[in-house]
């Protein structure tokens, strides 16, 4: 299986909610499980069902975080050299030429991408058609609505 990209804070806050899996729902739902368990009856005890429920779904989950952090490429983009080369982890101010409106994204992995706080997944086309761009360098990006054109104004590496 290939590697994934990761920001190192994608990977913290992958961390973060696999302990919090770990040492607070899953101890949470398995009282909740003994708890119902001592009311009887299990075919037809909807609190037993619905904490089975919960657990399924938390220990999923736990495996699906698991299995990420161990197929990460955890990158680091403030120790790379990309001599302003828009690269995974990079933060792109650009303008739209047609528009000039401006925008701002982080070129992050699948799974930390999230529009509404500037994060564009690498996979995106607006993040394929920057990958090892410069500064003043125009890319056009395929959208639905047309080809729309964009100038890259400024690359950080924060």
């Amino acid at each position: 299986m290939s590697k994934v990209p990761l920001t190192v804070a994608g990977a913290t806050k992958l961390r973060e909610e696999l302990e919090e899996l770990k040492t607070v729902t899953r101890p949470r739902i398995i009282n909740a499980i003994s708890e119902a368990r001592a009311h009887g009856d299990l075919k037809e005890n909807a609190e037993y069902h619905a904490a089975k429920e919960q657990q399924s779904f938390a220990e999923g989950r736990i495996a699906e975080i698991e299995g990420k952090l161990a197929n990460a490429q955890i990158i680091d983009v403030t120790k790379v050299d990309a001599n302003g080369k828009v690269v995974f982890g990079a933060t792109v101010e650009i303008e739209d030429i047609g528009s000039e409106k401006r925008v701002t994204y982080q070129i992050v992995g699948e799974d930390e991408a999230n529009i509404k706080e500037g994060r564009i997944s690498i996979g995106s086309p607006i993040a394929r058609a920057l990958i090892g761009k410069e500064v003043e360098d125009i890319v056009t990006v395929k959208a639905p609505a047309g080809n729309v054109e964009y100038e890259i104004i400024a690359v950080h590496y924060v």
